[in-house]
This record gives structure tokens, C-alpha cells and sequence, in this order.
């Protein structure tokens, strides 16, 4: 099917300006541009309406423009929370939309509608994201979407912590802890045996309870008393010699 000639009644990205005639398709023409009021078909009435209004079309447009920039200052930055459940990655069980943060800008005071609101598809990670918002044709503004397990852990994310960090950070201190505090008995330990007189060889260590249990035996053995030989074994002996 052969393209439509439309003019643009304001700035469409990526397409044209004010008074533009350009050529789209019949669809995007009729499904968005036409019901949203953004073009007129480029036919020979509608051209010469334009032409008499276009002072005024312009005139508006600069007015929508100049209050867009206003809220924008306002808008400009802002961040808002999401709360969402997620797995250990940071994967969403679910997602944020469009909608979820037109409603988070609205219950912050501003006035955005989810149309305006320029994310691509939906957001299914944890962190803090940069959204566009289009307040106007010609004035966008980038917004926050800081999307966090709890208000904690958005509070964190927009210090700049990583929340993933401290995990690692909590496995790494326990196994310098649990390794210096094996060093320190492996000391102590030493120092017990040289007060005892006892010296350990290079790179041995104390004995092992194990160790100490063969010991206590083999004492055991030495303290026992040992049977003397009596005089009939003498007397028995000499008859078998």
C-alpha cells in the first residue's frame, strides 16, 4: 500500500517540524498521527486551512512548549521509588511500566501522563534507571526510576552503595577474620611449648588431640609395673634346660 502525505501540526521525532509535508505509512498515519491530532492529511483543503491558522497552530505550540519547559525544570531529576521483589540477582519477579512511574511522578506532584512516559520496555532489574519523559515535542527530561527491594536498599542505591556489594564484602572480612584468628592460636600455641621447653620444627605445630592420645598411652605402658619373674618359673626353666 502506497505512503500517505500528511503535514505535521507539531514536532514529530524523527519525521518533521510545524507545516512539514511528509510521507508515512497509511497506518501509523491513521492509527497515531491523525486520532492524536498531530497532522492533518496533506490534501488541498486541509492545506489551505493550515496556511490560515498556521500563526495561531504556531502560536500554541510555543505556549505548550514555554509551560512544558517550566514543569520541566520541576520534573528534571526527580527521582521516585519503586518497591519490587526480586531473586538474588536482582532479577524482578515482574516489572516496572510506563504506568507504574506516571503514577509515581503524580503522586510526587507532577503532571505526567503514561504516554509521555519514553522507556522502550519495561524494567526488569533492580538499581536505579534513567527515564525520559516527553513533556512536550520539544522539550524531553530525564527522570529517575530507583527500583529497590526495600526503602532501605533505595536509600543505599541512591548513596551510590551497591547493594550486591556488601554480601561479597561480609564472606571476604569472615574468612580474613577465621584466618587470623588462626594464626593467632597457631601462635599462642608456640609460645605455650617453648614456655614448656618443648620446640617445634620448622613448619610443624602443636600436636594434634590425636597425637596427645597416642602419647598418654605409650606413658601408660612405660608406668605400669612390669611382673618379676618368680622362682618356680626359675625352677621350671631349669628343668627344661
Amino acid at each position: 500500500m502506497a505512503n500517505m502525505d500528511i503535514i505535521l501540526l507539531e514536532r514529530v521525532e524523527k519525521l518533521g517540524n510545524i507545516g512539514d509535508v511528509v510521507s508515512v505509512k497509511p497506518g501509523f498515519a491513521r492509527n497515531f498521527l491523525l486520532p492524536k491530532g498531530k497532522a492533518l492529511r496533506a490534501n488541498e483543503a486541509n492545506r489551505a486551512t493550515f496556511e490560515a491558522d498556521r500563526e495561531r497552530i504556531e502560536k500554541e505550540n510555543a505556549e505548550k512548549r514555554s509551560a512544558a519547559e517550566k514543569a520541566g525544570e520541576q520534573l528534571s531529576g526527580t527521582q521516585v521509588t519503586m518497591i519490587r521483589q526480586s531473586s538474588d540477582s536482582g532479577q524482578l519477579y515482574g516489572s516496572v511500566s510506563a504506568r507504574d512511574i506516571a503514577t509515581a511522578l503524580v503522586e510526587a506532584g507532577h503532571e505526567v501522563d503514561k504516554n509521555q512516559v519514553m522507556i522502550g520496555s519495561p524494567i526488569k532489574n533492580l538499581g536505579i534507571h534513567q527515564v525520559d519523559v516527553a513533556l512536550h515535542p520539544e522539550v524531553i527530561v530525564q527522570v529517575e526510576a530507583n527500583v529497590a527491594r526495600s526503602k532501605e536498599e533505595a536509600e543505599m542505591q541512591a548513596e551510590g552503595i551497591d547493594i550486591f556489594a556488601g554480601d561479597d564484602d561480609d564472606d571476604m572480612m569472615s574468612a580474613s577474620e577465621r584466618a587470623a584468628a588462626e594464626a593467632l592460636a597457631r601462635a599462642e600455641a608456640q609460645a605455650d611449648a617453648e614456655a614448656r621447653g618443648e620446640v617445634f620444627e620448622e613448619g610443624a605445630g602443636p600436636a594434634t588431640d590425636s597425637e596427645d592420645d597416642e602419647e598418654a598411652a605409650a606413658d601408660e605402658d612405660d608406668a605400669a609395673p612390669r611382673a618379676e619373674p618368680s622362682e618356680d618359673a626359675g625352677e621350671e626353666a631349669d628343668e627344661k634346660a
